[in-house]
């Protein structure tokens, strides 16, 4: 569990040495998805202060935010605006981004009034941020700019499906109160 929590310091760091390494080991995929339950552990204890549904709904939503947009990253960074020099597949996009998700552990302190939207807030910017440094080591590309499109594109996607979930959810929780 140390060297998780050490890799998850680099990740946060954005140390794109940390990405190299996990894109190249493919016993890290267990990690990752470690990392990604934490996650999704501690957005869920962020979201409490709407109640259950708001401990499991977020909790869901980093989860399936989290393979929806390692998902889409794969898609559009190999098929629609690759480098030449992009060789990479869907596990070590997978985890790559299970690492640069680390930071949202921040999200855990979303329960406290009025301070944790903003700490949500900055976690799910750094998120971003980690995840160009993540996706730019993965595909090997040169710069940020096609980085910056592939996690802008798979992020406004999953940002989609969480607004249609809360649509669907509050749908049926009016369903259940008549």
């Amino acid at each position: 569990m140390a060297q998780i929590a050490d890799r998850m310091i680099r990740a946060a760091k954005l140390d794109p040495t940390l990405y190299d390494e996990i894109a190249r080991d493919e016993s890290t995929m267990g990690e990752a998805v470690t990392v990604v339950l934490i996650v999704s552990a501690a957005a869920g204890l962020g979201a409490a202060l709407a109640g259950p549904m708001g401990l499991i709904g977020g909790a869901i939503f980093a989860l399936v935010g989290w393979f929806v947009q390692a998902l889409l990253a794969f898609f559009v960074g190999t098929t629609i605006i690759p480098d030449p020099d992009t060789r990479t597949d869907l596990t070590a996009v997978m985890r790559v981004t299970g690492y640069a998700s680390a930071p949202g552990v921040l999200a855990a302190l979303g329960f406290i009034p009025i301070l944790g939207w903003m700490a949500a807030a900055i976690a799910g910017l750094w998120q971003l941020a980690a995840f160009v440094v993540a996706i730019r080591v993965v595909m090997n590309f040169d710069g940020n700019g096609k980085a910056i499109m592939v996690v802008i594109i798979g992020w406004i996607v999953k940002l989609a499906i969480g607004g249609l979930l809360v649509l669907v959810g509050l749908g049926g929780t009016l369903l259940l109160a008549t």
